[in-house]
């Protein structure tokens, strides 16, 4: 599996409540809300301007805080295929992959790019390239073979029907929080 995507760059320990703000957690329950209000107060842009496969490059502890999924959701609801990190938050990483959403941890990388960088993931390959006038190349630690298949799924959900033979049928509306 391979993609190119342009990235948004942004610092250390950012939390689950700047990700997707704590004021949505309990009145938004439609996921396709989410989208809306992705990183919304560490950079009122992003909503706007994200694009489907549009990457993220973080430091360190990304996705620190509370462990509810609703903050990798919105990531994934606003197009964003994969995060680059120099480390998650562990809850945080395993509600990416169970989203679809490829964290990959790659310290040097995160220091080689910049805002709006284009990069190309290889996950088979298990490198990045920042591409530009140089492009430079990052190798990054293989994901297992069960996290890989869950990303190459596009989540935890499509696998398991995948598995189950049940890909075919209607999709059950999932909910999040205080609705009914």
């Amino acid at each position: 599996m391979q993609f190119t995507g342009r990235c948004w760059v942004y610092g250390d320990d950012v939390n689950t409540d700047v990700i997707f703000p704590g004021k949505y957690t309990y009145t938004l329950t439609d996921p396709a809300q989410f989208a809306a209000h992705a990183l919304e107060d560490l950079d009122p842009e992003f909503a706007r301007q994200v694009q489907p496969g549009d990457v993220i490059v973080a430091g360190k502890n990304f996705g620190c805080g509370s462990s509810r999924e609703q903050a990798a959701v919105c990531l994934k609801m606003a197009g964003v295929r994969a995060i680059i990190a120099k480390s998650f938050a562990r809850i945080f990483f395993r509600n990416c992959v169970n989203n679809g959403v490829l964290p990959i941890v790659c310290p040097e990388a995160v220091n080689a790019i910049q805002k709006f960088d284009l990069v190309t993931i290889d996950l088979d390959q298990h490198q990045l390239t920042v591409l530009g006038e140089l492009p430079r190349v990052f190798v990054f630690p293989p994901l297992s073979p069960s996290v890989a298949q869950i990303i190459e799924a596009g989540g935890l959900i499509p696998m398991l029907r995948r598995k189950l033979g049940t890909e075919h049928l209607p999709m059950p509306e999932i909910k999040f929080g205080g609705g009914d």
